[in-house]
């Protein structure tokens, strides 16, 4: 397939993505019984596969266009924050056309981008329903031959709170997917074979994430490289940006994500009536729902004392909880492109430059590329031939690029 065909098909994927986005909304509930785990769990190692079934990637809500792959939804075993076992889903694609590359069938793990918090929000479910607003992305890796695993994330689909940004539990998500993938056999995929990470946002920190911790989490698996696009690496400067901001609904969805992996911090105590009925409404909602229910919300009328949540970041215990999350504190076990741009209304582009250059200063290879794109939004479509090329370049043993020192 020439470039050109490939670019206009992208082209046609992201129309169908926005129109998606922009006319359907949210996700339809789908049948729980495949997403509910089995209690106990089974006896296994993180990336076992519990359960899976044939499923669809369709990218329009007419269902009119299909994915170029092979589908399977997957229930495989991760841990949480704390080292405890959970059962996580997610989607395996397996291209439908042979690899024609360099050695083995490349995998990429990636990331989903702010989703939502309630169940029916999960990317296996909006995937199945043409809702999935990344599906342009991860029909470019499709057409470039590459097979690609996306987690659903603790909690969003199985039973409880998804654990939204927090670093640990995403980390891994994404590196046990990649397990799930290589030992499911209808996947068709080496069990050893070259590996990837990819994913923009909250997909950005959760690549970040899985990055840092493979060494020490996931150390045979063989990582080419991830790409981590706008990195909300400090939570505690994106809550600044997101206070009263039109996507002051992702900030509940935070403030809900900390409490349910540190219940101790007691989150709703601080919070007036306004405050805990956002707290509730949020768990139950996507992005789009959240955006439309919450835009422009000050945390401070949202308070008891009416003293701004980012105040609270500043004092213990919060501090040290959020603390735990930040991006840029542990090499990555391989070469790292970050994208961002300097006009991105989300996430500050400080965060991603700080994150960069805190990796190349442990000696890390990464590729730091800024961009001058309007909005976040923006930012992540400008960065899809990037991340493309520069995937395809890990997997033909390229030398990584890196400008560290030069940005």
């Amino acid at each position: 397939m020439s470039r050109s065909t490939r670019r206009g098909l992208v082209v046609g994927f992201v129309v169908a993505a926005a129109t998606a986005l922009l006319t359907a909304g949210t996700p339809a509930s789908a049948d729980t019984s495949f997403y509910d785990p089995p209690s106990p769990l089974p006896p296994g190692r993180n990336g076992d596969v519990i359960r899976h079934e044939p499923a669809d990637f369709f990218l329009d809500p007419a269902k009119l266009l299909r994915a170029p792959a092979k589908v399977q939804r997957i229930m495989y075993r991760s841990t949480d924050t704390h080292g405890k076992p959970i059962a996580v889903t997610g989607t395996v694609l397996t291209p439908n056309t042979p690899w024609i590359g360099k050695g083995e069938r490349p995998l990429i793990s990636y990331a989903a981008g702010t989703q939502g918090v309630g169940d029916h929000c999960a990317p296996s479910r909006a995937m199945a329903a043409g809702l999935e607003y990344e599906g342009p992305f991860l029909s470019g890796l499709l057409l470039r031959g590459f097979a690609v695993v996306i987690t659903d994330y603790e909690g969003l689909g199985t039973p409880g709170v998804h654990t939204y940004v927090n670093r640990e539990s995403q980390g891994h998500a994404v590196l046990d997917a990649i397990r799930a993938a290589q030992r499911l056999p209808e996947a068709g995929l080496p069990d050893d074979g070259p590996v990837g990470i990819a994913g923009y946002s909250q997909g950005g920190a959760a690549s970040a994430s899985a990055a840092e911790l493979q060494p020490s989490y996931a150390p045979e698996l063989d990582l080419k490289g991830a790409y981590a696009g706008a990195i909300p690496a400090d939570l505690a400067e994106v809550a600044k940006v997101l206070d009263g901001h039109y996507a002051a609904g992702f900030l509940g969805f935070a403030l809900v994500s900390l409490n349910e992996a540190y219940p101790e911090l007691d989150i709703p105590s601080v919070l007036n009536e306004r405050g805990k009925r956002l707290f509730e409404q949020v768990k139950n909602q996507c992005t789009v729902d959240a955006i439309a229910a919450h835009a422009f919300t000050r945390s401070v009328d949202l308070t008891k004392d009416g003293r701004p949540l980012t105040a609270y970041l500043d004092e213990e215990p919060y501090r040290s909880r959020v603390a735990e999350q930040r991006i840029g504190d542990r090499e990555p076990g391989a070469p790292v492109l970050v994208v961002h741009s300097r006009l991105d209304d989300i996430v500050p582009f400080a965060q991603g430059r700080e994150a960069a250059v805190d990796w190349c200063d442990a000696g890390t290879k990464v590729q730091f590329s800024a961009s001058l794109v309007p909005s976040h939004v923006g930012g992540a479509i400008r960065a899809y031939p990037e991340a493309f090329a520069w995937l395809e370049g890990r997997f033909a043993g390229l030398p990584a690029p890196n400008n560290c020192g030069r940005f």
